[in-house]
Parts: C-alpha cells; structure tokens; sequence
C-alpha cells in the first residue's frame, strides 16, 4: 500500500488524476468509477487534462460502484445521472461504454449476478476510484459487510443517509437501500486508489489504513490487496501514526516504481 499526502485537494486531485491518466494512455483501459464528492475534483481535472491535452477516453469502459434502489436513473440524484453530470458527458467517454447496476430491476439479486459477470467479462477493472465514508465505508459496503461479498443490496446506516441527505430535498427522501459492488468485486480490480480529504475522514482513514483487518471497517479490506494508492490531504492523513514515514516513503520513490 502507498499512502501519499499532499499538501492541498487540488494536489490531491492531481495526483489521482496522473494515476488515471497513465493507465488511459497505455491500454484501452477500464475504469472504476465512484461517485460522491470524493472524486468530483479527480474527475474534473481529468476532463480539464482531455479538453487542453487531448487525454481521450474513446477507448475506455467504465463501471459504477453502486446505484440506490428504487431511483430512476434519470433522476438527478442516481449515480448513472451523477457520473454523467460530473465526469462522462465532459469527456469521450462513449455513454454505451459506461455501465452501472440497475436500482428498478425486477429482480435486484439476479441484477447483482449479472453486474459481477458483466465486470469479469470486461476483464476486470484496470483502476477502481474509492471514496470513504465517514464510518469507514466503501461503495456502500455498511460495518459489518463481509470482507468477500459480491455486488449485492445493502441496508444504509442512518449517518450515511445522514451525510447523503444534502444531495436530497430532505433526509426523509434518500432511500434506505442500494445495489453496491461488494468487497470481494472491487478487491477484484487491479489497482485501487482510495481518496480521502477533510478531516472528517481522518479517523475513517487511519482506521482503514494502520487498523486491524475488520468487516467493523469495511475499507480496511484495502490491507489485502497488491496494489493500493491511498491519496489524502494533510487533515484526512491527521490521525495517521506513520505520517512522516508515508511522506519520507514518497519524497524517495525510485524513478522506476509503478504509479
């Protein structure tokens, strides 16, 4: 796992958005998306690196991490609507090359089946964007989600209804249900690259990073897999016991290191 603190949410932006972009250029590349406010700077710094330096995702598929039930997609608060607003629509990404699960399927656990086959059939994420909930969240894999689960539906805690509700008219309106990649789909992908600013998420953070491994904090999962960049701000990277050795660590990667 790289931990890399940056001085600024531009910086961080940055960084992600050179991850991103050196996958792009080197294969047609699929991509994780995540929604939320998280990646919003990630994903404009990227459309600003597409409209000014010809970055083009024309090859590129793409796979949302979750969608709520029961939502239609062409609501503005759906992730499919989202995704587009912040991200696609401002790129080449082709629309028909963005996949996301369906929240007013008929029949939501077949629905989730055939989101995970739909990925391994792709063949798999090559660079899945996480945020993290404040509860230590990700996708909406809730405490106590499994470490292996697969796309499925998730009941949301009320604080995170609670930290939703500003996308929404009212708490009352954000549903108590999603249809979300599980720990085991994303821990799938090749490279995973968790941001995280404010530091409302440095305990959320520090827990995720430097705790034990437990479904208590679901992106403690991250511990497990081969190839993780976790990108903060100095306040989300606050509750870190190793701070200066991830800033020492950074300041003398060898030239040859993958991103």
């Amino acid at each position: 796992m790289e931990v890399v603190i940056r001085s600024s949410t531009v910086e961080v932006d940055r960084t992600v958005a050179d991850i991103v972009e050196n996958v792009v250029r080197s294969k047609p590349a699929v991509l994780g998306l995540a929604t939320g406010s998280s990646p919003v700077g990630a994903y404009a710094e990227l459309a600003r690196r597409h409209r000014e330096d010809g970055l083009s995702f024309a090859q590129c598929r793409a796979f949302l991490l979750d969608e709520y039930i029961g939502i239609p997609r062409t609501a503005d608060q759906s992730y499919f609507s989202f995704i587009r607003s912040e991200f696609v629509d401002l790129v080449n990404l082709p629309d028909v090359a963005v996949f996301s699960p369906d929240g007013e399927a008929p029949d939501i656990e077949a629905e989730a089946h055939r989101y995970d086959r739909a990925i391994m059939e792709s063949g798999g994420v090559d660079v899945q964007i996480l945020g993290i909930g404040t509860d230590g969240h990700i996708g909406f894999n809730e405490p106590g989600s499994s470490l292996q689960s697969r796309t499925r539906v998730k009941t949301l805690t009320e604080q995170t209804r609670r930290d939703n509700a500003r996308f929404f008219a009212s708490e009352d309106e954000v549903p108590h249900h999603v249809l979300t990649q599980g720990l085991g789909t994303i821990g799938e992908a090749r490279h995973l690259v968790l941001i995280a600013t404010g530091e409302s998420k440095a305990e959320a953070v520090a827990a995720a990073v430097e705790g034990p491994l437990s479904a208590f904090c679901p992106a403690s999962a991250i511990q497990w897999h081969p190839h993780v960049s976790v990108i903060l701000d100095e306040t989300a990277a606050s509750a870190l016991t190793l701070a200066d050795y991830y800033r020492y660590a950074y300041a003398n990667k060898p030239s040859w290191q993958r991103p």
